[in-house]
């Protein structure tokens, strides 16, 4: 006999639970949407990274010695795996790298230390620059 009241009390517990999430899960204002990660990868239907935001640590580049702060970076890649499209932004500056179909066709657009510029520069690697 003891076991219908325990299924009527599980029940119970149960519905309460399920009343209690529901009402919590529709409330827009919880501030619960944000997603939160160290990196964020977008993959296609097979499976290759099309899209990426990762935070990089600051570094010193060991061939020229020269230190890069962290920097987060936005990149856009094709289904070749090549970046197509580059945003980074640091405590130095940002950048916006614009690639067409070979590393030569490119537009960069950068902020560094103060200054600015534009470089364009074509298939056949000829270039023009514009700093103010």
């Amino acid at each position: 006999m003891k076991l219908p009241h325990v299924a009527i009390v599980l029940t119970g517990v149960n519905l309460a639970l399920l009343v209690f999430l529901l009402c919590r899960s529709s409330n827009p204002t919880t501030g619960d949407d944000v997603l939160r990660g160290r990196a964020l990868e977008i993959v296609d239907v097979h499976g290759r990274v099309r899209a990426s935001i990762q935070v990089h640590p600051a570094e010193v580049f060991k061939p020229t010695g020269k230190p890069y702060p962290e920097t987060v970076v936005l990149r856009l890649v094709d289904q070749n795996g090549r970046p197509e499209v580059k945003l980074a932004a640091s405590a130095e500056g940002a950048g916006l790298l614009l690639l067409g179909d070979n590393d030569d066709t490119q537009a960069k657009l950068g902020s560094d230390h103060g200054d600015c510029s534009l470089m364009l520069q074509n298939g056949e690697r000829r270039q023009q620059s514009w700093k103010p």
